[in-house]
């Protein structure tokens, strides 16, 4: 796709009015826009689901320049995750469109690993789809092995491993890769506590080598430590977009209001984030 002539050579990722669509069923009335509730009312009274689609992304554009690392912030649900798979490619909208520099890479999105093969076969296999040489991918087997830390088991297939060591394993193959723009799902799961600070110097350092990186968060504190940026998402929309300190204490004070029941404060503090 031929870039705007409006995009500045330094943008690294571009979010041009993304719409993304799910398909859902529902039994409850009070879910369905009130133009469809005609139709919901006749599909339950022949004893079928109403069938509709929900937007999870609702028109979300804003650019990204070279060098920032931009959290994205929000409750669950709020759209985080599918907006960092469309920036992926891992999801296309149902509208609208991403331009990017490079390749974006989704840590954790790596290659489908074999559960018949050895913890080793499947390091290379995953180097190799990472865009390794076999030359590249035979030297960095023994970092990813040695982050991995599984000791014997490494040789041993993967479906004899347990999920903690699945997923160190995954983790381990994720962070060789040397991405220009890096997408961060904090969902990612990283085993056990003795393995958290080696996973949290590899991602340092991971962080340090990409150009523009992505993380996804519903904890302001890890947007504020992380980022420069940040964009609080709600509802599959951008309530507001800046720097992380101020979008993180908007939000940290909007979702300390809702989880205490203070509902009108927090329509007030999402009003005024909204408007700033």
């Amino acid at each position: 796709m031929r870039a705007p002539s409006w995009i500045e050579k330094d943008m690294s990722v571009v979010v041009d009015d993304v719409v993304v669509r799910f398909p859902s069923e529902t039994d409850d009335l009070s879910a369905v826009p009130p133009h469809r509730r005609r139709a919901a009312r006749l599909a339950r009274m022949i004893g079928r689901p109403y069938r509709m689609d929900i937007e999870a992304i609702r028109g979300v554009s804003f650019h990204v320049y070279e060098g920032e690392h931009v959290g994205l912030v929000g409750a669950n649900g709020s759209g985080k995750s599918t907006l960092l798979r469309v920036i992926a490619g891992v999801i296309n909208p149902d509208r609208g469109s991403v331009l990017a520099s490079g390749s974006p890479t989704l840590l954790g999105v790596s290659a489908a690993l074999l559960p018949h093969l050895t913890g080793a076969k499947n390091v290379r296999l995953g180097l190799l789809a990472l865009g390794y040489t076999p030359e590249q991918a035979k030297e960095a087997a023994s970092a990813v092995a040695e982050l991995a830390d599984l000791g014997d088991a490494i040789n041993r297939p993967m479906n004899t491993y347990s999920s903690g060591m699945a997923a160190r394993l995954r983790f381990a193959i994720a962070v060789a890769t040397d991405p220009d723009i890096l997408l961060i799902d904090e969902a990612l799961g990283t085993g056990d506590a003795s393995f958290t600070e080696r996973a949290r110097e590899a991602l340092d350092g991971l962080r340090e080598r990409a150009g523009t990186i992505f993380l996804v968060s519903h904890a302001a504190q890890t947007i504020e430590e992380m980022c420069s940026r940040a964009i609080w998402l709600h509802e599959g929309e951008i309530v507001t977009d800046g720097p992380a300190d101020v979008v993180a204490l908007h939000y940290r004070n909007w979702a300390w209001a809702r989880a205490h029941g203070d509902n009108e404060k927090a329509q007030r503090l999402f009003i005024q984030a909204k408007e700033r």
